[in-house]
């Protein structure tokens, strides 16, 4: 007696999950890729392809303009794209209130989840606004980034770092506005920055208030060579005591060469070298691992 074999039936969840696969392989995405994509997000799988992935993904493409750039965006921020309604909702709240369209794109390419899965988007909006940021500019997403990223806990225990060397809420307010990416920095980095500045270099804190973006400078390949500089500089009369000590930090490499460096002929062979020594100790430190970027 011949056994009748049963008619194999179709497997639902697979029904369900390839669809998904051949939409983001037809968008440039590999096996591999789609594999390490699930991997960190695996609850994507339960996502619908028609109600949320890829409506997602073309909101997403709107400002990104391209496959490459969206695809990026969905493995650096994946679980946005399985909070299909929320993230349309949020755009269309900083569209509202005045965010530029390539505003939301730089948020996009960071790793803002938080702001594009946040429920209080109108309120965090609003606030930063209130602090007096333009949101047609690049420091309203810093500060956006800045507020939603941190719990009051943690924003209060930064704000007292700074505190503790001398600035006040004014003064807090003011560097914040200034560069918002200073809240960004750690709290060690805050206190080695300060450190270095006020008992290393004898350089008062409140200097800092007016170029807070020295905060998220590396220690070692720019802070200390351009410091040692301009405490050179000082101690020869070659620069004025009332000038901005801030200013030779924070600015590009080739102008900073050109007016702390070779601008002073008869000093420049010994500026270079202190220069150098400095920067070949800070490769120095790379290489062991011993460098304070962040």
């Amino acid at each position: 007696m011949v056994r009748r074999v049963p008619r194999l039936i179709s497997c639902n969840p697979c029904k369900r999950v390839l669809p998904k696969f051949e939409f983001l392989l037809s968008k440039g995405v590999s096996s591999s890729e789609i594999v390490d994509l699930i991997s960190k997000y695996p609850l994507m799988l339960t996502r619908s392809l028609k109600n949320f992935i890829v409506p997602t993904y073309e909101l997403v493409y709107r400002f990104l303009q391209s496959d490459k750039n969206t695809v990026a965006c969905m493995f650096a921020n994946s679980s946005v794209f399985g909070s299909g309604y929320l993230v349309a909702h949020n755009v269309s709240v900083m569209l509202k209130n005045g965010l530029s369209e390539s505003n939301i794109a730089r948020l996009l390419r960071y790793r803002s989840k938080a702001v594009f899965r946040a429920t209080d988007i109108l309120k965090v909006v609003r606030e930063v606004k209130d602090l007096g940021f333009d949101p047609s500019k690049v420091a309203f997403v810093m500060a956006l980034l800045a507020i939603k990223r941190y719990d009051q806990n943690l924003w209060k225990e930064k704000v007292d770092v700074f505190k503790k060397w001398g600035w006040s809420d004014e003064t807090f307010l003011e560097a914040f506005r200034r560069h918002p990416h200073c809240m960004l920095t750690s709290t060690d980095k805050i206190n080695i920055v300060m450190n270095f500045w006020v008992n290393q270099m004898g350089w008062d804190a409140l200097a800092l208030v007016k170029g807070p973006k020295i905060f998220g400078l590396s220690m070692e390949k720019t802070i200390i060579p351009r410091a040692s500089i301009v405490q050179l500089l000082l101690e020869k009369g070659l620069r004025k005591r009332s000038a901005s000590i801030t200013c030779p930090i924070m600015i590009p490499e080739k102008r900073f060469l050109n007016r702390f460096i070779k601008c002073f002929k008869e000093e420049s062979s010994d500026l270079l070298k202190l220069y150098a020594e400095k920067l070949n100790l800070a490769y120095s430190r790379e290489k062991s691992g011993m460098l304070c970027t962040k």
